[in-house]
């Protein structure tokens, strides 16, 4: 997902996409474990996609206690 994709979704929005991700995460990181996954790679990809949206959601948060 790019930054440009994050910033313009709503804030629950990306945290259902969040919730989404880290799930993803996790059963990629599972099914690499049990057996490696034909790109490994994704795996980075999906893990800073989740750091991505996380980031924008504690901007969001941060900016919106300032008012």
């Amino acid at each position: 997902m790019k930054k440009e994709d994050i910033k313009d979704l709503s804030t629950e929005e990306l945290r259902l996409r969040l919730q989404e991700e880290k799930m993803l995460y996790a059963k990629m990181k599972m099914n690499h474990a049990i057996s490696p996954i034909e790109n490994p790679m994704k795996i980075r990809s999906t893990r800073r996609g989740v750091a991505m949206i996380h980031t924008e959601l504690t901007k969001r948060i941060k900016e919106e206690s300032k008012k």
